[in-house]
């Protein structure tokens, strides 16, 4: 990240000179919270993006105002808000960025023989962007759009274990770790313990934590700095699948997701 950074504090300083460079200044803002692997300060910001602290405050102001950044509760440091969330999300949502995303899913479901999904952090939830369904007769339909719970699926769980550590503790403080079956993990120590797991093996798990009968993997599409953008994850019934035979297939959903980090690479900046 600091080799853009470098790159970007030009324009964001207006040493570039121009006014449509100038205009960007919000944008590479919000890029550079959005690829932290923290809150930042006001100093920090200042630093990476080579800009006074006075115009970095203003625009901060107005970011916060219209919804695109939080303050944490130090009101000392910035991360995204929920405006700048759901405008991730309708790009991912983009039709024309999920004929892309489809065609990747397609092809691993013809060669997994199973149900595929692209999923996404909503929030305190997980939301599925896209799916491609297995042609087997046996299978959980959930519709694109449909939020499920962080704690006890794949890809949420992938998600809190990708998290930097004091945004998981925040969010885990507020979140209801409510059983959605006799396997969920309802006990913070236990989850924590599990999302170490997670995070050193970089695959999330579901053995019917969230519906009996259900297992479910999903490793990350990272952006270029490395960054959990997003999931890919495989479902399956386990009177067709146990988590083991799911496991066995990490390399090729591992081989889809950098195929789909294509459609979240940015060019360099100058390019």
């Amino acid at each position: 990240m600091e080799q853009n950074d470098s790159k970007l504090s030009g324009v964001v300083s207006g040493d570039a000179g121009s006014g449509p460079d100038r205009s960007l200044r919000a944008l590479l803002l919000l890029e550079i919270v959005a690829t932290a692997d923290g809150p930042l300060s006001l100093a920090q910001l200042s630093e990476r993006l080579d800009a006074p602290k006075a115009t970095l405050l203003r625009l901060l102001g107005a970011l916060e105002r219209l919804g695109f950044l939080l303050r944490e509760v130090d009101e000392k440091t910035y991360l995204l808000g929920p405006r700048a969330g759901r405008l991730g999300l309708r790009l991912l949502r983009n039709e024309v960025v999920l004929q892309r995303h489809r065609l990747v899913l397609r092809a691993l479901v013809r060669e997994l023989g199973e149900t595929c999904n692209l999923t996404a952090l909503d929030g305190d939830r997980v939301i599925y962007i896209d799916r491609v369904e297995t042609s087997e007769p046996l299978r959980l339909h959930v519709q694109p759009g449909t939020h499920v719970p962080l704690h006890c699926t794949a890809s949420g769980k992938l998600f809190l274990a990708e998290m930097p550590a004091a945004r998981r503790r925040a969010l885990l403080a507020g979140l209801e770790l409510s059983p959605q079956t006799d396997r969920s993990i309802t006990e913070l120590d236990l989850l924590e313990s599990e999302l170490g797991r997670i995070h050193a093996r970089g695959v999330g798990i579901d053995s019917e934590e969230f519906v009996r009968g259900m297992v479910a993997v999903a490793v990350p599409i990272r952006n270029a700095e490395g960054h959990c953008v997003a999931g890919l994850a495989c479902h399956a019934p386990t009177a067709r699948k146990s988590l083991n035979e799911l496991l066995d297939y990490v390399p090729q959903l591992q081989a889809a997701a950098a195929q789909l980090a294509e459609s979240f690479a940015l060019p360099e900046a100058g390019a």
